[in-house]
């Protein structure tokens, strides 16, 4: 059977829609959130025919998973096989019970963008990522390498020195990682004599981080880490909430949607449906999940949608690179930007070992950023007047930087219970 990513636009929407009709009609026999909400709204179902529609039910929020969770859980206990929490980026974490089925799924989707990678029977993946901590994606990724009939190794996040013994031994082609990681792992290498230009990794795979622009060009991380490694790099993004995941493919313009795994809208601030190509919040409705699916749930993560035909011949839409979360956006001096654009210059910076990004009310009101930072050695420049020059060749602007210990900025980075570094702190309205 043809893969419905290949197939025509109308297709494809055809398709989805009758997927949308089942997905609705399971909501309302097993939900008690969104059977009680479609009662409350008076909305009937049978009438939601096209993904057009869809404006006629209200958004699924954070707020309402935190609230409400056991709620959104539409089978009995008994049939969940694994229980995951996010990761608490905007507060409390979200726990979500997954059956059988929606490892299945799961699985499948992992596979599907495994496969847009180029990534097959025979590769090697070495995952740099947790498979504990209650964290969906390792698990994910080993059951999608398993199901493409690929090899995995299951190492785990950090310890240069474990990963480079370990690509020694077994010779993966491939890397799964959070992409500010590879620095670290070639900084480990120089250090230690390691020829990792010469080594098996053909292919690294970034997640949780982005590695280009909205032009889909590379970004600076990307770049720095293209220039002292020259391997194929792939950018995804996925989240907890979608159970899916959007993969590059070589030719790099933007990650693809699975069709028969979601419906994603992109939103503006009138909280209609924005023309394609333009940027706005991505909206999420999951398909084909048991456990527990969400209709219309803002991520809270910008981007847009890219329509035209991929040069590897998918029909299906692809969304660009995230720009950034809609609730950290930041007014600094008159300018609009996104975190990722500071991280950007940070990443770029071979002095800088390690930081955070502080974002706060000045005593006018206004934004006011401050980014500590720790220096990997002592410099013979004035590293914060060559960093405020990078930020406004780059951005335009410069927030105030300020250089602490390393050690210090790592216990920030990594508090105890954070399966993920933590390099934003939004301090606005707390104080």
């Amino acid at each position: 059977m043809k893969d419905i990513e290949y197939k025509s636009v109308e297709e494809i929407k055809q398709f989805q829609e009758e997927l949308l009709a089942k997905a609705l009609r399971y909501l309302n026999e097993n939900s008690v959130y969104y059977r009680r909400m479609f009662q409350k709204c008076e909305i009937d179902i049978e009438k939601i025919k096209t993904i057009e529609d869809l404006v006629k039910i209200p958004f699924t929020e954070k707020k309402d998973l935190q609230l409400f969770n056991e709620e959104f859980l539409c089978c009995p206990k008994e049939k969940v096989v694994d229980y995951i929490t996010t990761s608490g980026t905007l507060g409390d974490p979200v726990t979500f019970g997954c059956t059988d089925s929606d490892l299945e799924r799961l699985a499948y989707n992992e596979k599907k963008s495994f496969e847009c990678v180029g990534v097959g029977p025979g590769s090697i993946v070495q995952l740099m990522t947790t498979l504990d901590k209650r964290f969906m994606a390792g698990l994910a990724y080993f059951l999608g390498i398993r199901k493409l009939g690929a090899s995995v190794i299951r190492v785990g996040n950090g310890i240069p020195e474990l990963q480079w013994d370990t690509i020694r031994r077994i010779k993966p082609d491939t890397i799964m990682c959070v992409p500010s990681f590879i620095l670290r792992l070639i900084e480990y290498a120089e250090e230690n004599g390691i020829d990792y230009r010469n080594s098996s990794i053909r292919r690294i795979i970034g997640i949780g981080e982005g590695l280009r622009e909205q032009n889909f060009e590379l970004n600076m991380l990307g770049r720095r880490i293209k220039e002292k490694w020259d391997v194929e790099l792939y950018a995804t993004y996925s989240s907890t909430e979608m159970g899916a995941t959007f993969s590059e493919c070589p030719h790099s313009c933007g990650g693809h949607v699975h069709p028969e795994l979601i419906i994603v809208e992109i939103i503006g601030e009138d909280n209609m449906p924005v023309p394609d190509g333009c940027y706005g919040e991505v909206v999420i409705t999951t398909l084909g999940v048991e456990g527990m699916p969400l209709l219309r749930f803002r991520t809270g993560d910008i981007a847009a949608k890219r329509v035209e035909q991929c040069k590897c011949g998918r029909n299906s839409y692809r969304l660009t690179p995230i720009m950034g979360r809609k609730n950290n956006m930041i007014k600094l001096k008159g300018t609009t930007l996104y975190p990722p654009a500071i991280n950007d210059v940070l990443d770029n910076a071979e002095y800088v070992a390690n930081y955070v990004i502080y974002v706060q009310e000045s005593d006018s009101g206004t934004d006011e950023v401050v980014v500590k930072i720790g220096l990997k050695h002592p410099t013979e420049f004035d590293a914060i007047k060559n960093l405020k020059d990078r930020f406004r060749s780059r951005i335009r602007v410069a927030p105030i930087v300020e250089i602490l210990p390393v050690d210090e900025i790592q216990k920030i980075n990594f508090p105890a219970k954070s399966r993920k570094p933590i390099k934003f702190i939004d301090n606005r309205g707390k104080h």
